[in-house]
């Protein structure tokens, strides 16, 4: 039996879904105040200077907290089933299928939340490991549930979820370096669609 496990966002779709999914999910108000206020912290991350775990944790505090569960699994739902299929790469769709015939374990591993990427998953009957937001008596606290999936989080919750030693071949999929812990879990490794060497 082998795995296979795919980052989501530039792997599976042509390009990160973070900046749609909270178009659409948050409120037009807070959205345009946010832009404003979280401005600086954007620039300093288009230039390097801040790192995608702040911005996302800073962005994610901004649009949600306050914001009741229901309100944002609705919105995962119209997501899943209208933002998400003009977007998937078919390169993507084909080496899922592909695995599956074959018989592997199928499994995305993404940063992404699982607000909507579970409802794709499902549809898709794979797996999911990706980061969740936190919330309270059915209110958002507009923090992550834990540490987001990314880097080095993505390789512990794929080696906490599944005993690596029972798959005969590991396959990996990514196009950032958000990825590469990830990557160094497989025998076969593609980058942006490149297989590359171990």
């Amino acid at each position: 039996m082998n795995l296979a496990l795919f980052d989501f966002d530039g792997t599976i779709t042509v390009r990160e879904m973070f900046p749609a999914f909270m178009q659409l999910a948050v409120a037009p108000r807070r959205l345009a105040a946010g832009k404003v206020l979280l401005a600086p912290l954007i620039v300093g991350y288009k230039l390097g200077f801040v790192s995608g775990t702040v911005v996302r944790a800073a962005i994610v505090k901004f649009g949600f907290a306050g914001v009741p569960l229901a309100v944002l699994d609705a919105h995962g739902s119209t997501f899943a089933q209208s933002a998400l299929p003009p977007v998937l790469r078919p390169q993507a769709l084909e080496r899922i299928h592909w695995h599956k015939s074959q018989g592997d374990t199928v499994v995305v591993v993404s940063g992404a939340f699982d607000t909507y990427l579970r409802h794709w998953c499902r549809t898709h009957q794979i797996e999911l490991i990706c980061s969740s937001l936190e919330h309270r008596d059915g209110v958002l606290t507009g923090r992550y549930l834990g540490r987001q999936c990314v880097l080095g989080e993505k390789a512990r919750r794929v080696m906490e979820a599944y005993d690596l030693s029972r798959y005969t071949r590991i396959y990996a999929y990514g196009d950032t370096r958000e990825d590469m812990e990830l990557l160094a879990l497989a025998h076969e490794r593609y980058y942006r669609w490149q297989r590359i060497l171990a």
